[in-house]
């Protein structure tokens, strides 16, 4: 049965949890005023790293058969400023679409991308309780796999995604929770992640508006459109169900972008109860030297 408890986290009159839809509607290609000015695709089995302009769509999506991507996102220019599953979680939903943000870590705490639209939008919840574009789970990776198997498989999305950051000046310590785009999940009976096949087809996109210049990263999925498990006594290898999958980059008309302006840094002044001004870090070091040289 569906609760009716309200969200924990909710918008107040002209907090930045509101959102204009009649703006982020005129963005959609359906009204014509972009252009497109970068086009990739990842390989499966492979990962890729792609800057975003600030002011800019950027579409993900299905050109064979379906296909799971897991996906990562920094602020360009400081990339300790990254997407926050978590509290992106809390402050819109656990399954993403239309509308709902991806926001930054503390202390920034900002929109990075807006979803401005989702083929998928229709899919809402199917008779097993999974929805899709899922922020509850995280990315595969080779050591949960060595813990399950015993064996080392070197292409999950943690893998990938390290590779593709490399040329970046980013490393396997920067990537970080993912959103899992096109893949249907929800939680059992027994309050336990579960994962179904992948509903969307040759066409279906997610779509963002970047709110911030952002560097996105993209897994294509091992587990391709996890019609087969991965782990447990049905798995084999499902090498079978990969498919690329297609990135698009379009620059918007000016018009478009009247009185849009990126999203600042969260306002909170970061004193966290100190009752000091600054933190006099010489005399830390010292502190640290001396407990060091007592064997604490």
């Amino acid at each position: 049965m569906a609760s009716k408890v309200p969200a924990a986290y909710q918008a107040t009159r002209g907090s930045i949890l509101e959102i204009d839809k009649v703006f982020y509607d005129s963005l959609t290609e359906s009204n014509g005023r972009r252009r497109l000015v970068a086009t990739h695709t990842v390989p499966i089995r492979d990962g890729l790293a792609w800057p975003v302009p600030a002011g800019h769509v950027f579409r993900i999506k299905i050109t064979e058969g379906s296909q799971v991507g897991d996906f990562n996102m920094w602020s360009l220019h400081n990339p300790r400023e990254r997407m926050w599953a978590s509290r992106t979680r809390q402050l819109q939903r656990a399954h993403v679409s239309t509308y709902d943000r991806l926001w930054s870590t503390l202390p920034y705490l900002r929109p990075m991308a807006t979803i401005i639209d989702d083929t998928l939008a229709e899919y809402g919840v199917d008779t097993e309780g999974g929805r899709v574009h899922d922020l509850l789970g995280t990315r595969c990776d080779p050591y949960v796999n060595r813990l399950l198997t015993g064996e080392d498989f070197d292409f999950h999305c943690h893998s990938n995604l390290v590779r593709a950051v490399e040329p970046w000046g980013l490393t396997e310590y920067d990537v970080h929770d993912v959103l899992n785009i096109f893949q249907c999940t929800g939680l059992n009976d027994d309050d336990q992640y579960f994962m179904k096949a992948c509903p969307a087809r040759q066409g279906d996109y997610l779509e963002f508006f970047a709110e911030i210049d952002l560097l996105c990263a993209l897994s294509c999925c091992p587990g391709g459109d996890l019609s087969v498990d991965l782990w447990g006594p049905e798995a084999h290898d499902p090498l079978e169900t990969c498919h690329p999958l297609g990135i698009e980059v379009y620059e918007l008309e000016d018009e478009c972008l009247v009185g849009w302006q990126p999203p600042s840094p969260a306002p909170y002044q970061g004193r966290h109860g100190r009752r000091v001004d600054k933190i006099d870090w010489a005399d830390m070091k010292q502190k640290r030297k001396e407990a060091g040289s007592n064997g604490v």
